[in-house]
């Protein structure tokens, strides 16, 4: 008997020992099913499809196979059937032991399956998990996903689907990295600049202070992925940036102490020459006088002298005769004595100190008349010691005149010069001099 269900049909049997879709066997327990799309030949024609059921088959069109189905039909009629023992005595009824399993088969009024449904032992419907049979149809580079009733293939994180394949997400275009990007195939690596290390979140950067490890010998400023080092005064940064080497002042200039520089580590000091002391400028020098310090040799009847750099004893004044002590530093000779007609009424004995290599021109003594006579003039003039003519006299006025040193004199040198003033009186018909005998202690030094 065959029922229509909007374009399926389904094939029964009903009362016969061997019925189609069934096989009854007396001794058999169980009532096994029987595949009528591979026993019956041309079970289903034109356009449909044989699918076999419990009990008989379904001829379903083929271009519904191939997608899900479920039909919309109310369910079947459950079929009865009348009881083959009815007419018959009740002598011939054998008694029922208990509930009889009927010789034909029950067709169920359950709707079949749709696709990507199988039917399980308890009578329902199961889904089948095609990528678990492997039975997709997915590319082997993507990614099969089980779905109700059937399966999506899809690409693995970091692909996307192109032309029906998976190709890797270049993420290192899109910025994911704040610093370095290197792309991998499903994935990405971020990775910083030196100077910084990578955040937790694997993606940003944050900087590395330096500092903390100290990596200077002197200073360290940390700076956004680096660091500077620097260094203490009187140093200057080495090529490899890190370490400190001593600044060597004293070469930068000759004039950076008076007189010697030392180089020491990180400074300089300046020394003097004995006789002097470092001035409070650290570079300059000053004389030590000997004479005030009592730091000398000098005897009592001695006069200490002192000069630039050094000093010396100066012993009491000898007059020569037929010259005569007047003071002491002052001889003379009178005019009343025939032995001083020719030679000057007084000598005066000076004493001076000069630096070595002094600039010139340099006034550097002045002499004048202390007595002046009505009608007289003055000549000033050097009488001897000017050997290498580093001096002469330039007279500033009718009774005074000053000492020029006109050539620089390199110490140390004790020059010794007689400067006479000549009086001449032509009204009296009077000529005569006077001698100041100029002892110049030379300096060693320039200072």
């Amino acid at each position: 008997m065959p029922f229509a269900v909007r374009g399926l049909r389904l094939w029964t049997s009903a009362r016969c020992s061997e019925c189609r879709g069934v096989l009854i066997s007396p001794s058999s327990p169980s009532i096994p099913d029987v595949d009528e799309c591979r026993t019956l030949p041309g079970a289903c024609r034109g356009d449909m499809r044989c699918v076999n059921q419990n009990g008989g088959y379904l001829c379903i069109p083929r271009s519904l196979y191939n997608q899900p189905y479920r039909p919309e039909t109310p369910a079947l009629p459950e079929v009865t059937y009348s009881d083959p023992s009815e007419g018959f005595p009740d002598a011939f009824r054998p008694p029922p032991p208990g509930p009889v399993e009927p010789s034909y088969p029950i067709v169920r009024s359950t709707a079949p399956c749709i696709l990507g449904y199988t039917l399980a032992e308890d009578g329902t419907c199961s889904d089948i998990d095609e990528c678990t049979a492997n039975s997709h149809q997915c590319n082997p580079t993507q990614l099969c996903i089980n779905t109700a009733g059937g399966y999506t293939c899809s690409c693995t994180e970091g692909y996307w689907l192109v032309g029906g394949q998976c190709q890797d997400i270049d993420e290192c275009r899109y910025g994911y990295c704040q610093q370095l990007c290197a792309n991998v195939p499903g994935s990405y690596s971020c990775s910083c600049n030196p100077g910084f290390i990578l955040n937790p979140d694997s993606r940003t950067c944050q900087d590395v202070d330096e500092c903390e490890d100290e990596p200077c010998s002197h200073g360290c400023f940390n700076t956004y992925g680096s660091f500077m080092c620097n260094c203490d005064e009187g140093f200057e940064l080495a090529s490899d940036g890190t370490s400190c080497i001593d600044l060597d002042e004293c070469g930068f200039s000759e004039f950076l102490c008076q007189h010697r520089c030392v180089n020491t580590p990180g400074s300089f000091s300046c020394i003097c020459p004995p006789g002097y002391y470092v001035f409070d400028d650290g570079r300059s020098c000053e004389d030590v006088n000997e004479c005030d310090t009592g730091n000398n040799t000098c005897t009592t009847a001695q006069v200490c002298f002192n000069f630039q750099g050094g000093y010396t004893c100066l012993n009491p004044l000898q007059c020569e005769l037929p010259y005569v002590e007047v003071s002491d530093n002052q001889c003379m000779c009178s005019a009343e004595i025939p032995a001083c007609r020719d030679k000057p009424f007084t000598i005066l004995y000076r004493h001076m100190d000069l630096s070595s290599g002094r600039s010139v021109p340099a006034d550097i003594f002045q002499m004048q008349a202390t007595t002046r006579y009505p009608g007289a003039f003055y000549i000033f003039q050097i009488k001897s010691g000017n050997d290498g003519r580093e001096f002469y006299m330039r007279q500033t006025s009718n009774v005074s005149a000053t000492l020029v040193l006109s050539r620089p004199i390199k110490g140390p040198k004790e020059v010794v010069l007689d400067l006479e003033m000549v009086t001449v009186n032509n009204v009296i018909n009077f000529r005569g001099s006077s001698i100041i005998r100029l002892t110049i202690f030379v300096s060693e030094h320039p200072f």
